[in-house]
């Protein structure tokens, strides 16, 4: 599939490359780019990444950046409400994969906080999250074959309330049917208007999946990825 296929949107970027190195690199310069000339305005940045296995290249391109890493407070888009030492915590993931090196100086804002259930431990997470500043800095999403992105699911019954920009909530437990684990999210009032925002993808399926999503941007809750499908994005694609 070529770029011209997809029908994007009017001033979204997308740069295609060979391999999941080669987007990592390009996508780490960017965000690096980004992260310094955001440093030298304010007092800190903010990091907001995604989880799985498509971001662990970009994570290790990163890390080795040379930032005044001790002001750049990271954090996920998502996480599933399991425990760290769980396989499927992103949290792991980002600490074993991003937080190392030069970037383990960073400051670690985890959305997994004690509690049963999402909705149990949601005031801690809110409580974690109270000095973060609106808008994000740097924002980078993934994309599952539903069209969801952080955990914005089209099938979760919290999805309005995640979904509602006039709510004063950043945070809010989501318990999708499709899904394994609970799970709790970044609203889109806390994503939307980041500084920089990129869509980061690996093969053609996702490709056919982004075309789906342009098809009709305005139906956001059938496929959510669309909320974000606006001027400035930048999609890092690789096959």
């Amino acid at each position: 599939m070529k770029m011209h296929d997809l029908n994007l949107p009017d001033a979204v970027d997308a740069h295609f490359f060979d391999t999941p190195d080669d987007a990592a690199v390009a996508l780490a310069d960017a965000v690096a780019r980004h992260l310094a000339e955001r440093l030298l305005i304010a007092p800190r940045a903010s990091l907001v990444v995604s989880g799985g296995s498509t971001p662990l290249p970009f994570f290790k391109a990163l890390r080795e950046k040379t930032l005044d890493w001790a002001r750049i407070d990271v954090l996920l888009a998502d996480e599933r409400w399991v425990p760290e030492d769980d396989a499927a915590s992103n949290t792991r993931l980002v600490k074993e994969n991003l937080l190392q090196g030069p970037a383990a100086e960073a400051n670690y804002l985890s959305l997994k906080q004690p509690g049963d259930t999402p909705a149990d431990g949601l005031a801690d997470v809110e409580q974690a999250l109270a000095e973060l500043p609106l808008p994000l800095d740097v924002l980078i999403l993934g994309m599952g074959s539903d069209g969801h992105t952080a955990s914005l699911f089209p099938d979760a019954p919290e999805l309005n309330e995640a979904l509602d920009t006039d709510s004063t909530a950043i945070v809010v437990p989501m318990t999708p049917p499709s899904q394994a684990q609970k799970r709790i999210t970044l609203t889109l009032r806390a994503l939307r208007r980041a500084g920089f925002t990129a869509l980061h993808l690996k093969g053609d399926d996702k490709l056919e999946t982004l075309k789906t999503a342009c098809s009709d941007i305005a139906q956001v809750k059938e496929m959510p990825i669309r909320a974000f499908l606006k001027p400035g994005l930048q999609i890092y694609w690789s096959a």
